[in-house]
């Protein structure tokens, strides 16, 4: 590999790793700011809007109806049990061959590798925390205390969500703050009487319409970002035309690009953070290039590391020096360690059978939303923390196919419709614990010279309560509610599928017990920063990048104000 010159024309005001959701928070928040800044992209070059191929397809204008192949599948034992690893989204996921890793213990480590990262991938929920969340560690006395309130974050929830597009219902409840939402979207009738139900059978059981990243009456922020309204096709994991949804390609890149200060550089694989030991701080990224293998060096006053959790965790790792033998900033030997994620083992079917003279038309791109109510004030059960869930009911049709010719015909041509369908899933706060981990191989490396990485991740005890509650809370629920032929599911998966990786880099008051302080600044790199879900100090229920935004633009107002004043 050769170091190449020119470091004056690689000098930038900032270098943000990743151009996900939070690298693209903090481009955004840089270039507004008159930063020059430095994007740097593993993956390839995705064009919002020129580089979404399959779109506007109809699924009989695709090889396989939208399907994988055998092979496909055989080849990807761990991507393919994603929901969205189809025909019509694959090309933006990565493959399970070209960038193996080991598992120690069964982890399906889903990732995409290219412009906007897995933000055109996501789930688009979007629901902020409450004090209640931020409390949890200290509380119970499972984590370090959180080193940030409500009240400190609560603004820049609304920054990123009035520029993002956020639909939802302002619902007054104290376990799920309002934001500064864009209309709802609808419950159905079937979810209506659920939600009436509930409300009726139990004081502490809300059910509300999931706040979604949807615009459903854009603003003029949103027109002048070049998006407009969701359509509600369901094909967002393809890429959006209309920029329905937030993404980082749709969004926060091309409204920092339109400022002239950012420079987005792809297929450029971190190696590593260089950390001067004269100047006691970080000066610059090591970068291989993807394709040529040569390696690059960039430099900047401060760096931001959102590389999505694992990865942050793999390049700090992988930051070494006579100052840092053990990773960057790592004095505590915590680096990589409290590994935590969400649960979304245990699921509920069922019908219900009246609204028969109502069906469902059209397409929504989000459920209903019941939150957190087990040990929310204080401790109630035999497992620590909670868990929140999905509600959706529709209604579908359904032919005969036993018969062949014209009856078959007539019977595909004219389908009856089906009872109303209801389902929830839970989604689960586990324990960040020391023994979950990643660590990095000491011989085996990657095509680009990276060590491989161990994954050492896994569920316990705690878990498997939590899905034995919601079981048996929500087959009551359902059953107090009128529904039949109610079926309950744990899936038994191994960690991981939920994407929702978090900590290994975390947020806390002591440096000698976490990472960061409560700017997302390394306790003992004061010029780095890292805001993706590596900074997690506890997972809470919420989907989190709505957290991570929040958490990525007030990072980026701090590090300004610093640089301003020549601390950094």
């Amino acid at each position: 590999m050769n170091i190449l010159n020119n470091a004056e024309k690689r000098t930038y005001g900032a270098i943000v790793i990743g151009s996900g959701m939070a690298g693209g928070w903090a481009a955004k928040e840089f270039c507004d700011k008159g930063i020059k800044t430095l994007v740097l992209e593993r993956g390839r070059k995705v064009t919002h809007n020129e580089d979404y191929p399959t779109t506007l397809l109809s699924p009989w204008e695709m090889e396989h109806r939208g399907q994988l192949t055998k092979q496909e599948i055989d080849e990807n034992p761990i991507i393919s049990k994603c929901y969205a690893f189809r025909e019509d989204a694959k090309h933006f996921f990565v493959k399970d061959a070209e960038h193996p890793y080991i598992q120690d213990k069964p982890f399906d480590w889903i990732r995409g590798y290219q412009t906007g990262g897995k933000s055109l991938l996501w789930a688009r929920q979007t629901q902020r925390w409450s004090q209640l969340d931020f409390d949890g560690p200290a509380r119970d006395g499972f984590a370090v205390p959180w080193p940030i309130t409500y009240k400190e974050i609560d603004p820049w929830y609304s920054y990123v969500e009035h520029f993002a597009g956020i639909s939802g219902n302002k619902d007054g409840l104290d376990s799920l703050p309002d934001g500064d939402f864009l209309p709802p979207m609808e419950l159905t009738c079937v979810e209506k009487h659920f939600q009436k139900e509930m409300k009726r059978l139990y004081s502490d059981r809300h059910v509300i319409i999931g706040r979604c990243a949807h615009l459903t009456e854009p603003r003029d922020i949103h027109i002048q970002q070049g998006r407009g309204t969701c359509l509600g096709r369901n094909l967002c994991q393809r890429g959006c035309p209309y920029g329905g949804y937030f993404s980082a390609n749709s969004s926060t890149l091309p409204w920092a690009a339109k400022t002239g200060n950012m420079t987005l550089r792809t297929d450029s694989v971190v190696h590593s953070i260089i950390y001067d030991e004269q100047k006691q701080k970080a000066v610059g990224v090591r970068v291989v290039d993807a394709h040529t293998k040569e390696m690059v060096e960039y430099y900047a006053k401060v760096i931001f590391v959102t590389a999505a959790a694992i990865n942050t965790n793999l390049i700090l790792l992988n930051s070494k020096s006579s100052r840092f033998p053990n990773g960057l900033g790592n004095d505590s030997g915590l680096l990589g360690t409290h590994i935590a994620f969400h649960n979304y083992r245990a699921s509920l079917s069922a019908e219900y059978e009246g609204y028969l003279d109502y069906k469902t038309a059209g397409g929504r791109p989000n459920s209903g939303y019941i939150p957190r109510f087990r040990n929310l004030y204080k401790q109630e059960t035999n497992f620590l923390r909670g868990y929140a869930a999905g509600m959706s009911g529709g209604r579908g049709t359904h032919a005969d196919q036993s018969s062949v010719g014209e009856s078959l015909k007539n019977s595909l041509l004219n389908p009856k419709w089906s009872n109303w369908y209801a389902g929830s899933h839970m989604m689960g706060e586990t324990i960040p614990k020391e023994s979950n981990k990643v660590t990095l191989d000491a011989t085996k490396k990657d095509a680009w010279g990276m060590p491989l990485l161990h994954m050492d991740v896994s569920y316990d005890n705690n878990d498997d309560l939590m899905v034995k509650d919601f079981i048996d809370q929500f087959t009551e629920m359902y059953e107090k509610a009128g529904f039949k032929n109610i079926k309950t599911r744990d899936s038994h998966a191994p960690a991981g599928l939920d994407i929702h990786e978090m900590g290994g880099v975390r947020m806390g008051s002591d440096p000698k017990t976490s990472l960061l302080n409560k700017w997302n600044q390394m306790h003992h790199v004061k010029n780095v920063f890292v805001t993706d879900g590596a900074c997690m100090t506890s997972t809470s229920t919420q989907n989190p990048s709505l957290t991570y935004m929040a958490f990525t633009a007030r990072a980026v107002d701090y590090a300004v104000k610093e640089m301003k004043k020549g601390n950094l």
